[in-house]
């Protein structure tokens, strides 16, 4: 459900990046569940590697939006590919925000307008990390959660014991207690 919602305001500010990586994680989800139903040890190691590469992309978002390092949301195009000067929804939409245009600026491009985004409660940075914090905490417990439940698994296929084999007291099947003793048959033809 986190990440849908995540989804849902990704494609709101036309952040291809997260869009993708969002489109992903809810794949390896439904992967995950999948393994899980189907008792599945494989597909939960993979969901599980997948979470890995997960928390890195949320650090990642969490270092961007914060502008970490050489990281700029000025700058830097990364979550739209390039194509597009759209920005989180969150800019525009944050609780509290007021929204004004800015006419007849030299900075606005030709089809873009520049605004003034003021009064929010709490600022767009600040949501997405957030957002990418607590996707971060879900996929932990989801990492955990699935490599608990592949071990579980792996274990019961370990277990398992055929009908008179790998006994380790050495089944032997019952001697037959018949007198006849069965003799081949041989006709003339």
């Amino acid at each position: 459900v986190a990440a849908l919602e995540r989804q849902i305001f990704d494609f709101l500010g036309y952040q291809w990046a997260p869009i993708l990586a969002n489109f992903l994680h809810i794949m390896a989800v439904i992967l995950g569940i999948f393994g899980t139903v189907q008792y599945r040890s494989r597909y939960l190691i993979l969901y599980a590697a997948w979470l890995v590469l997960w928390v890195g992309w949320n650090a990642f978002i969490i270092c961007f939006y914060l502008e970490v390092g050489q990281l700029s949301q000025d700058r830097d195009f990364i979550m739209t590919f390039n194509t597009s000067l759209h920005r989180s929804w969150w800019m525009e939409n944050g609780p509290g925000c007021l929204v004004t245009p800015v006419l007849n600026s030299r900075l606005a491009l030709e089809d873009h307008h520049v605004i003034s985004v003021t009064g929010c409660l709490l600022d767009y940075p600040y949501i997405e990390a957030l957002s990418s914090a607590l996707q971060i905490f879900l996929a932990l417990f989801g990492f955990v959660f699935a490599c608990y439940v592949s071990k579980v698994f792996l274990e019961e296929e370990d277990s398992f014991d055929f009908i008179g084999g790998f006994d380790s007291y050495g089944y032997q099947a019952p001697q037959k207690t018949s007198h006849l003793q069965l003799q081949p048959l041989y006709t003339s033809g």
